[in-house]
């Protein structure tokens, strides 16, 4: 289904959706959804058969035209100003809305209650204020690393009124990723209390972690939808930068971030391991300064489709 969406709001792009064009899209719609499943169950693959059955459909803009009632007489009415930039972006979001799921709304609210749930008597007992168990102090910061990975996945996978889901697998790649990183943090404060090993710990989860995030941002495909790409927002009003015109540029930002912060904790670990744990941790907050002024530099710096 999302193939499908995708495809038909592409081959409704730049079509004002009038109710009576609305409700024409939303029939054409449940008909691809019917045809792509014929066609899967005829044993072509789902992208193959939503692509297949968009092009049965032939052209979208006569199909409008000849369901569009004819066009009033001059005279019939009075003439109205052009609507402005604002009016037309507001009235295109409204036809366009999507209302986020009351599951998703629920979730998004109770998820991040127990991670908060899980850091405190955490934090509390990396303290020395509250006496636990190293099995609940890291039951604890499982507590707070799955859950927020979880709301992060599960918001991926919505759709949006600017963007498409998600795929499943991709969602849950970025959940996983964003579970490891925040992990990363709980694990490694409990070497203030059990040793320096657990600092290694922490620092393997982020050598996990952060590659993950790299690729899955380098690899990752524009998911505005052709509406909100065409949009105001971005002719007029938002400042350009390089990642929404130069894909090549953001898949370059995913690699170099990943080599940046694999020599970064190797770093951290080598200088930690020659007794000097003091000092290592200014090789992560060299990597983020770095990584952010990498990030200012690739996005608004250079020509597009430019070398850096």
């Amino acid at each position: 289904m999302t193939s499908i969406h995708r495809l038909l709001d592409e081959a409704f792009a730049g079509i004002a959706l009038s109710p009576d064009v609305q409700d024409l899209k939303e029939e054409i719609r449940a008909n691809l959804a019917a045809r792509a499943a014929e066609l899967e169950a005829a044993g072509r693959a789902p992208d193959a058969a939503a692509q297949r059955a968009v092009e049965e459909l032939g052209d979208v803009r006569a199909l409008v035209a000849s369901w569009l009632p004819e066009t009033a007489a001059p005279g019939d009415a009075a003439p109205t100003r052009p609507a402005t930039a604002f009016e037309e972006h507001a009235a295109a979001w409204e036809r366009h809305r999507v209302r986020p799921r009351p599951g998703f709304a629920v979730r998004a609210t109770l998820l991040p209650l127990i991670a908060l749930a899980g850091l405190l008597p955490l934090a509390l007992s990396i303290g020395g204020v509250l006496e636990l168990s190293l099995p609940v102090q890291l039951l604890c910061a499982a507590a707070v690393a799955l859950p927020l990975g979880v709301v992060v996945g599960d918001a991926l996978h919505q759709e949006t009124s600017y963007n498409f889901a998600m795929p499943l697998g991709r969602a849950i790649g970025f959940g996983t990723a964003s579970a490891l990183v925040i992990a990363a943090l709980p694990v490694a404060a409990l070497g203030l209390r059990h040793g320096w090993g657990w600092f290694v710990a922490g620092a393997a989860l982020l050598v996990v972690g952060i590659p993950l995030f790299a690729y899955l941002g380098a690899t990752q495909t524009n998911r505005a939808k052709p509406w909100a790409r065409s949009s105001w927002m971005q002719q007029e009003w938002e400042h350009p930068n390089r990642f929404t015109t130069d894909q090549n540029a953001a898949a370059r930002f995913g690699i170099y971030t990943a080599v940046l912060w694999i020599v970064a904790i190797v770093v951290f670990l080598v200088v930690g391991f020659v007794g000097a744990w003091a000092w290592s941790w200014l090789a992560l907050v060299g990597a983020l300064v770095v990584m952010l002024l990498l990030l200012t530099r690739m996005m608004f710096g250079g020509k597009p489709g430019g070398e850096d």
